[in-house]
């Protein structure tokens, strides 16, 4: 499968993990707590196949990058967290700084 697509799904992961770990409200509720350890051993385990051809740096960059972002958009929806306009400016140049690395990066995986 391709290191990317690889990335994304622990992106993927990571955010439902995260979104999991608020539903837990302080691991109370076992079911969201059990869903919480299943999202970030997926995580992990995708992130694992993706830095075999992406180098560690960029992968986590985009990792943490993406996900906080996507985390972001699902505080704001599911739970109330409207960002303000700072948020907003952060978010973005996070999304910029994932592009430039997509973009211009020349980092190899060895």
């Amino acid at each position: 499968m391709n290191a990317w697509l690889w990335l994304l799904l622990a992106i993927a992961a990571e955010v439902g993990g995260t979104s999991a770990l608020k539903a837990s409200e302080g691991f109370t509720r076992p079911v969201m707590g059990i869903w919480v350890f299943i999202c970030y051993c997926a995580s992990f385990w995708c992130l694992s196949k993706a830095i075999t051809q992406i180098p560690l740096g960029v992968a986590y960059a985009v990792w943490s990058g993406l996900g906080m972002c996507a985390l972001a958009i699902v505080g704001w929806i599911v739970y109330h967290q409207k960002p303000d306009l700072g948020a907003w400016v952060g978010m973005g140049l996070i999304l910029l700084g994932v592009v430039v690395l997509q973009l211009f990066s020349k980092t190899q995986a060895t």
